[in-house]
């Protein structure tokens, strides 16, 4: 079993990691089972890890406006691919009979079927 952890040593740790589990166990010395229990046990531990992940994704988001900023018309594609999905996300339109289908609705048997590929009309019966 490991040595037990100084809470305020993790937490010391945390920024500049990213959020990486192995970097902020090397910044510490413990092993990573170590810093992710007491990550998933300590709710001061949990916040200052979910400040570092949140750190990064604004530094992420950053980058990718600057990028669209300076006309990266890739980078837009993907930011409007996610951020605004019903008008223009990668949606498939799948039709049984002029009826669309509500995949979150399937059971994993239709679900199964539908791969399989038998008839929709036959599976999706409301």
């Amino acid at each position: 079993m490991g040595k037990p952890v100084e809470i305020k040593r993790i937490i010391d740790a945390i920024p500049g990691t990213g959020g990486i589990i192995s970097q902020i166990a090397k910044k510490t010395g413990y092993e990573w089972h170590a810093v992710k229990n007491a990550v998933n046990k300590f709710p001061t531990v949990a916040q200052a890890y979910q400040d570092e992940c949140e750190r990064v994704s604004d530094m992420a988001q950053g980058v990718l406006m600057k990028s669209i900023q300076e006309g990266n018309t890739q980078d837009a594609k993907w930011w409007l691919a996610r951020k605004r999905r019903q008008d223009f996300g990668d949606n498939i339109d799948v039709t049984s009979g002029g009826k669309k289908i509500d995949f979150s609705r399937l059971s994993d048997d239709q679900l199964e079927r539908l791969i399989r590929g038998d008839d929709p009309g036959t599976i999706i019966t409301d």
